[in-house]
């Protein structure tokens, strides 16, 4: 079986292992009995420094080791630290862990430093990066139910388009349940020790928010394919590929997750499923790699047809015009959704973890705002439908003033 284990507690598991094989060699030795006829001889016990395990010596004799094995977090090192064993006891380590082992330079020491010591405590930089994902996915939630709830009241907005927007927009409104779900159920309890945290709830959450992720790229793959179906069948009817749509928006994503899920119980049931090591972590990744591509041949093929499109004598100017608002919004979302998860994931987890933390947690909270802007509150037709009601609304609201002052002055 395959054990993997997120990479900000890879740290801390392996510290916690190391200590528990430590504190067992000391347990052993001290219930193993000295040999009749010699007494037990002085010296320094094993211990544990909360770094390395010093093996018992002998008073006089020094012991040495390595710098820890932590891939990514140590430079690799032949320099040894060294301890005597002295009649009152252990010596300090010399030379000091800090000098003997060098911190891999994932980034810089002012950053890292700025980190560990921000306004906001230990913790300021990440309850920063909380504070932003959560108000970017707030706005995000509230301008996409207020564009689904334009896109359903007015009934000359009701069509195909308009309806495989809307499973759009429900694909980042899950996405961002998902993340709060998640907050709440991985995080709330701080009492809790996450890297050791094993729960239902917890793996649900997780299965729950890696379906969101893949629902997201799934629409965004089928508002390509309406867009190229548009293209091509200019004179057909495309209601009858609505179903096929939400099949593969919505079908697709459940099936990988479901497969994933049953692997991971059956493979690397560990943690709470959210390590990005895990070679079981291609079931969610390649499926979304596989809609980026497929997207992005969309994305040359409608450019190349549209060229065309536009250019012949036989396409009417209203047709024109309802290529080129669809096209606008979709052309520019299939590469500003797909280029940074292409980039990041042909990359190890740990190089560039704040161009990560900002891009996956903070740009892509703003994401749902940033599709509600471009296929309902920029889009001329909702605006056009939204003034005519308007209009109406305030002519209706004159007429029955009007109305009630003429009955009153004829009583």
């Amino acid at each position: 079986k395959v054990q993997a284990t997120h990479p900000d507690c890879s740290v801390v598991l392996y510290f916690q292992e190391q200590e528990a094989e430590c504190l067992e060699i000391l347990r052993s030795e001290s219930q193993t009995p000295a040999p009749s006829g010699h007494p037990r001889q002085q010296g320094c016990l094993t211990e544990w420094d909360g770094v390395s395990c010093w093996s018992a010596v002998p008073v006089g004799e020094s012991r040495a080791v390595s710098c820890p094995d932590i891939l990514h977090i140590f430079k690799k090192s032949k320099a040894l630290i060294w301890r005597n064993c002295t009649e009152s006891g252990w010596s300090f380590p010399s030379p000091p862990y800090y000098n003997a082992c060098e911190l891999e330079a994932i980034g810089s020491t002012n950053d890292t430093e700025a980190k560990a010591s921000g306004s906001l405590g230990g913790k300021g930089y990440f309850v920063t990066i909380k504070m932003l994902y959560t108000c970017g996915y707030s706005t995000s939630l509230a301008a996409l139910f207020l564009a689904i709830v334009i896109f359903s009241c007015f009934r000359k907005l009701h069509c195909t388009r308009n309806s495989i927007h809307i499973h759009f927009f429900c694909s980042f409104i899950l996405r961002g349940a998902a993340v709060f779900v998640k907050d709440a159920v991985l995080f709330s309890d701080e009492s809790i020790d996450h890297c050791t945290m094993s729960t239902v709830n917890c793996k649900a959450a997780v299965a729950f928010f890696q379906y969101s992720v893949l629902a997201n790229f799934y629409w965004l793959l089928v508002e390509g394919m309406y867009l190229q179906t548009l293209l091509l069948l200019t004179f057909t009817s495309d209601k009858k590929y609505i179903w096929w749509y939400i099949l593969i928006g919505w079908g697709v994503p459940m099936l990988t997750v479901c497969v994933w899920v049953v692997t991971r119980l059956q493979h690397d049931n560990y943690g709470c499923w959210d390590d990005y090591t895990s070679p079981y972590w291609w079931v969610i990744k390649a499926p979304i790699l596989l809609a980026i591509v497929v997207n992005f041949l969309i994305f040359l093929n409608v450019t190349r047809m549209l060229a065309q499109k536009i250019r012949s004598p036989d396409i009417t100017k209203n047709y024109k015009q309802q290529y080129m608002r669809l096209t606008k919004s979709t052309l520019l979302l299939i590469p500003l959704f797909g280029v940074h998860y292409v980039v990041f994931a042909l990359f190890p987890e740990h190089i560039g973890v704040d161009a990560r933390l900002y891009f996956k947690l903070v740009l892509g909270s703003y994401q749902g705002f940033l599709v509600a802007l471009l296929y309902c509150f920029l889009n001329g037709e909702v605006q056009f439908e939204i003034k005519r009601n308007w209009r109406k609304w305030q002519s209706s609201r004159e007429s029955n003033i009007f109305n009630l002052a003429t009955q009153d002055f004829t009583a």
